[in-house]
């Protein structure tokens, strides 16, 4: 299912009726809030469909109730497994980091800085890891910094603050 995006990791149970407690790797908690099923597996190539009974919402991960998981095992049978959701059930406009890595990145006056290998969540915004040939930058996702996304292009177009 190649159509998959990951929006979290199970990190634990909650309680004792087979709640999960998932580390969210979602920006917006909207993209959650209207889910009606999610896949759960090791990797994207081996999971298993389950439909969402429950889901609350908190800051930098959400608990799920799934249906066929009411039982504290059932719910430790799934910790440590990544949760996907198809791709279509995600707003259009926004960029995933799947999308983001692997970008070439240049400045505003056509110089290649490097390619686009990482992305570290701060809580605040995204830092993009620019790495070339002489090391790595750390590039801020903020809209004075980043100017242009083209995926199709495969280029991210930046605005170095001073000091980058």
């Amino acid at each position: 299912m190649n159509n998959l995006l990951e929006i979290g990791k199970i990190v634990k149970t909650s309680g004792l009726k087979g709640r999960l407690k998932v580390l969210s790797y979602c920006e917006s908690a909207e993209v959650l809030e209207t889910l009606k099923g999610v896949f759960i597996g090791e990797d994207i190539e081996h999971v298993s469909s389950f439909n969402v009974r429950m889901i609350n919402i908190k800051r930098g991960s959400f608990l799920l109730e799934l249906e066929g998981v009411e039982t504290l095992e059932a719910a430790g049978e799934l910790t440590g497994r990544h949760v996907f959701v198809p791709s279509e059930t995600l707003p259009d406009g926004e960029y995933y980091w799947k999308d983001i890595i692997g970008l070439d990145i240049v400045t505003e006056d056509g110089r290649k800085l490097g390619r686009i290998t990482a992305i570290l969540p701060t809580g605040s915004n995204d830092v993009y890891v620019c790495s070339s040939g002489e090391g790595e930058i750390f590039i801020p996702a903020f809209d004075d910094v980043v100017k242009k996304i083209d995926i199709e292009k495969g280029v991210m177009v930046v605005k170095l603050p001073e000091g980058l």
